[in-house]
């Protein structure tokens, strides 16, 4: 057995060229062998948000806090609340992020490929598509 403490994990803010606006990520999990498991709990400052992106096996999202959407490409955006459980599947393109006004925190689990990809990062989402999620 192994204990890391939250003071060894610590916070990192979330890249640029991944999120708009402010986001932290406190990892959780990652990939190592025989584990394929990476999880993160995810900060998001209102309005924040994901880039579209994929997930090459499964992502899940428990949502701990506040308010959020989460939108599959070609479908309307979902608002998902405390206690909500997303399931993602492989390949699916998708964004998730803070509502408007309302800070957001999840659980994000996913697992990693046979080459160790958990995340495929697109382009951002852009004002007129968050805003139409609202």
């Amino acid at each position: 057995m192994k204990i890391v403490t939250g003071s060894e994990r610590g916070s990192k803010r979330g890249p640029e060229a991944w999120f708009t606006g402010d986001v932290w990520v406190d990892g959780i999990a990652e990939p190592a062998a025989p584990s394929r498991l990476q999880a993160a709990r995810v900060t998001f400052s209102p309005g924040a948000r994901t880039a579209w992106h994929t997930h090459p096996v499964v992502q899940v999202l428990e949502v701990i806090s506040g308010l959020g959407w989460v939108q599959l490409e070609g479908e309307a955006a979902r608002a998902i609340h405390p206690g909500d459980v997303v399931v993602i599947g492989a390949g699916e393109n998708h964004w998730h992020g803070a509502q408007a006004g309302r800070t957001l925190v999840h659980l994000a689990m996913q697992q990693a490929d046979d080459s160790g990809k958990t995340v495929a990062w697109g382009v951002k989402v852009t004002d007129e598509e968050y805003g139409a999620a609202g």
